[in-house]
């Protein structure tokens, strides 16, 4: 099991901040298409991921028991 987190505006899309889920072994290019077909709204094209507070690329493999959090763009002035 893994645990998902979002931010900001993603947080409003699905109604949660986290989420866990039985997926482990995929890649996080694979997570994000899945969430993405569960939540049509919600978009991670991009995002910056972090697996276990590390910045990640799309290709690494999610384990059992990672935290996998999915940041959003941020804008400032």
């Amino acid at each position: 099991m893994i645990t998902v987190l979002f931010f900001a505006g993603q947080q409003e899309l699905i109604g949660e901040d986290k989420l866990k889920r039985n997926e482990s072994q995929m890649k996080i290019s694979d997570l994000k298409t899945k969430l993405m077909e569960e939540y049509p709204k919600l978009s991670l094209q991009n995002t910056m991921t972090a697996i276990n507070e590390e910045y990640a690329e799309d290709d690494r493999i999610v384990e059992d028991n990672d935290i996998v959090a999915f940041i959003p763009p941020v804008s400032g002035g």
